[in-house]
């Protein structure tokens, strides 16, 4: 019967088909009920209820108990039939609101029409405006961080107004302040000491005036700041003059809102900001539509207000002090004025304290490690630390999500958080087993060419920004990685092997299948047998679908740049492990020892093929990539490295390839360069024309003590260590492949993420190449290969299916034919 309403009744024959097109399109779990409010203009609401329970789909008219519920009109919920629109894209706008579990409307995504085209016809994007930053030199940098919410200053606490710069408060992959500036009397501030308390928390010690003439000053500023669920600083004058002094404090205050991939990318936008001062708060507004982005700014003391910020006009007697709290709210409304985290009622406030204990409560649970080399022990702890602290709420806000690195990635990336889930699992392995769930949620179910979603597909990259929001840009859900989908089969077998958690592997079956069946069918577009990166068209240029996603990051030796599509050499090694490990599980866990058998089959087809199609017998290492008529791409790239972490290497052809790795046209004496010296796109500060990745290296070092190169694998582990006393025990997420002869100390690379979960992850992997660490069944397996210099090892308590173990190792002199 017509409801009078095209878009009403087109969603009625939706849910009346629903049941019989749910099977097979489902996983088993999760199971509960969604409660659909379809509210029109005129206030009048539909209501559905839709029930899933063991990938089956019941839908009732009535009902009184939901789950998850999800208020939307009619005409959004036609969007998302259409494909024109997407659910994460749509939550961030505030076109709908969600109540309770939306896990449960991520998995009802899959039961949308399989085609889609989400892009927005006109997109509103940056232009190239901006001065480049170019690469050298780290500037004076201080953060604090919880969450995605973080500040990054300069060294005296302060913001300048530099759209290239990436200081700033941030949160949803936004810049809410821009400018955060304190004067004393019309002077900047001069640093004493900088604090680093914790990760989230800092303090300095300033003084008026410049370094000549502050030694003999009367006056001392204290800057205490934290981070929780709002930025807060407190400011302290002490006067230690003999009589009172009048100040004039002034903060200067402003935001931009920009996107921190406009910043990373150089790309300006001018956006209309409007400043309202209500009392003692200072109001900073951005509209878009129904989008409102808020910077709200309050203080504890009196101040004269302005658009631009605050001053305190005060008088401090000797010896006496004056304080002001400032606290800053960042607030993602829509048109009625709600903030995204009042419509996901599941929010869960965490207080500093709160937050400060669940990092200490991670931190305290990973094995103890005991090491006579200092700069392991230091980087180990920062590690550690970090790792803790890289996690954010995300929209679902029941489950915390694993974040990746400041101030480029603190989002969830599906590669990144693979990689280090993968590195820290024999320490913190609920950290793997949060990216599999959220991975697992968010698999790719539609054919939508605008985010490269295809079913089976595992998502690259979900941002909050608001050219996410309004799909500018695909980012919202971008599907834009080919090696993702191997790398979660990998990850969900590695993690079973660590933990022994079979219910996990049980639970994600379908995810596994369905992951599986992307590589058959969608991940060979050239019909070839090998996994291709398509172009991917960016604002910056054309990019590829690997981690060397830069626009000329796949190359020849003599400087041209690969044509699309790609068949990258890692990505067949991902492929191929992926098959093996399938295979594994399905035998072990899932009672289908025929498909087992294929999936071994396949595998050691794709290693014949891979062999025979990719090797360069002249130069005696496999191509970079193939193009689509088979010619080899035929650079010296750090890839090779990946090749021997994914087992798809002939054990004769391994001693080759530990050779260029270690020679000196990859190898800068610091670690792996991804690109060798000898090609002619070298550059020692391109991201993938030669700098140096940790978490690159720690995979190669993995893919050599695998292959049985203990010595070598322990050279990297050494050398990036010792890179680590050079930036405090944090590795960052690359630093420059100048050859360490020359410039004697390991050069930073401007505004790399730092701190960057593979890079901490790094460190931890690096250890268990160093103890050989494996588990087999029910036991750990320790095979300690700990190079000269290094000293003992011990690490205690390390957690598995074996319950809890010891490994140690002892410093001896490696000999040609391996350990003496």
């Amino acid at each position: 019967m017509s409801t009078g309403s095209p878009a009403v009744d087109r969603i009625a024959r939706f849910f009346a088909d629903l049941a019989d097109s749910a099977p097979g399109r489902l996983p088993s779990p999760p199971h509960g009920t969604i409660r659909f409010d379809l509210v029109d203009a005129d206030g009048r609401t539909t209501v559905w209820f839709v029930h899933v329970r063991s990938g089956q789909v019941r839908v009732d008219r009535a009902g009184d108990r939901a789950d998850c519920v999800v208020a939307i009109p009619p005409e959004m919920f036609v969007r998302l039939l259409d494909g024109t629109d997407h659910v994460v894209a749509m939550l961030l706008r505030g076109v709908l609101a969600v109540e309770g579990d939306l896990s449960l409307f991520l998995t009802f995504r899959r039961l949308l029409p399989p085609t889609a085209d989400s892009a927005n016809p006109e997109p509103v994007r940056g232009s190239p405006g901006c001065t480049s930053r170019g690469g050298v030199g780290l500037p004076g940098s201080t953060n604090v961080f919880s969450g995605d919410l973080f500040m990054i200053s300069d060294h005296h606490g302060d913001v300048d107004p530099n759209p290239n710069s990436p200081l700033g408060l941030f949160f949803f992959d936004t810049r809410f302040l821009s400018t955060w500036r304190v004067t004393v009397d019309g002077e900047r501030l001069s640093t004493l000491s900088v604090d680093d308390i914790s990760s989230a928390e800092a303090r300095f010690a300033l003084v008026p005036g410049q370094p000549t003439h502050y030694v003999n000053a009367t006056t001392s500023i204290l800057r205490h700041r934290w981070v929780g669920q709002v930025f807060q600083e407190e400011i302290t004058l002490i006067n230690f003059a003999p009589e009172p002094l009048r100040y004039v404090v002034r903060l200067d205050v402003g935001a931009d809102f920009a996107e921190v991939q406009e910043i990373r990318d150089s790309l300006c936008r001018d956006r209309p900001v409007a400043a309202t001062v209500e009392g003692h708060t200072l109001r900073l507004h951005y509209r878009r539509q129904m989008l409102h982005r808020e910077t709200i700014i309050s203080t504890s003391e009196p101040a004269d207000l302005d658009e631009r910020g605050l001053t305190y006009t005060v008088t401090v007697a000797p010896h006496e002090t004056w304080s002001v709290r400032l606290r800053v709210l960042t607030l993602v409304r829509d048109l009625r004025r709600r903030d995204l985290r009042e419509r996901l009622e599941s929010g869960i406030n965490r207080s500093r304290a709160e937050s400060a204990r669940e990092i200490d409560a991670l931190v305290a649970d990973v094995p103890r490690l005991r090491a006579d080399h200092q700069p392991l022990g230091d980087a180990y702890a920062r590690s550690v630390r970090d790792l803790a602290a890289l996690h954010y709420q995300g929209l679902n806000y029941r489950a915390r999500l694993p974040a990746t690195g400041l101030p480029w990635s603190m989002a969830l990336l599906g590669r990144e958080n693979l990689i280090s889930g993968f590195q820290t699992l024999p320490f913190m392995p609920d950290r793997a087993a949060a990216t599999l769930r959220i991975l697992a949620l968010s698999q790719g179910a539609r054919h939508d060419p605008f985010r490269g979603e295809q079913p089976g597909k595992i998502l690259q990259e979900s941002r909050y920004g608001e050219s996410a929001a309004f799909n500018d840009v695909p980012d919202a859900a971008a599907f834009t990685a080919a090696d993702t989908t191997p790398l979660f089969v990998i990850l969900l077998d590695e993690y079973e092997r660590w933990t022994g958690d079979a219910d996990v592997v049980r639970a994600y079956e379908f995810q596994v299948r369905a992951a599986i069946s992307w590589l058959d069918r969608y991940a060979d577009p050239v019909g070839r047998g090998y996994v291709w990166s398509v172009c991917r068209r960016t604002w910056t240029g054309q990019a590829n679908e690997s981690w060397r996603a830069s626009v000329r990051g796949i190359c020849f030796r003599d400087g041209r740049l690969a044509t699309f599509p790609q068949a990258i050499c890692e990505l067949q090694g991902y492929a191929y492990d992926a098959k093996r490990r399938a295979a594994r599980m399905a035998r072990r866990f899932w009672g289908d020892p025929e498909w087992a058998d294929r999936l071994e089959r396949e595998a050691a087809d794709l290693r014949e093929r891979f062999d025979r199609d990719f090797w360069i017998p002249e130069r005696g290492y496999y191509a970079l990539a193939l193009q689509a008529d088979g010619t080899q791409v035929d650079a010296l790239a750090s890839n090779i490295g990946h090749l021997l972490f994914s087992g798809i290497v002939p054990p004769e052809r391994a001693g080759h390839l530990a050779r260029h790795l270690l020679g000196p046209a990859l190898y800068s004496g610091w670690g792996v360069r991804t690109l060798a010296v000898t090609e002619m796109e070298f550059n020692p500060l391109g991201h993938h024309t030669g700098a140096v990745w940790p978490a690159d290296n720690s995979l190669i070092a993995w893919g050599l003590r695998r292959y049985g190169f203990k010595q070598e694998a322990g050279r990297i582990a050494c050398d990036l260590l010792e890179a680590s006393r050079y930036f405090d025990g944090r590795l960052p997420a690359l630093f420059a492949g100048y050859d360490r002869a020359r410039t004697r100390v390991p050069v930073p690379h401007r505004f790399a993420d730092s701190p960057y979960a593979p890079s901490a992850g790094a460190t931890l992997l690096l250890l268990r190449v160093l103890l050989g660490l494996e588990p087999y069944e029910d036991h750990l397996a320790v095979d300690a290969a700990v190079p000269e210099g290094l000293g003992q090892i011990e690490l205690l308590d390390v957690r598995g299916r074996w319950g809890y173990a010891d490994a140690l190792g002892r410093e001896r002199p490696f000999s040609a034919h391996g350990l003496a």
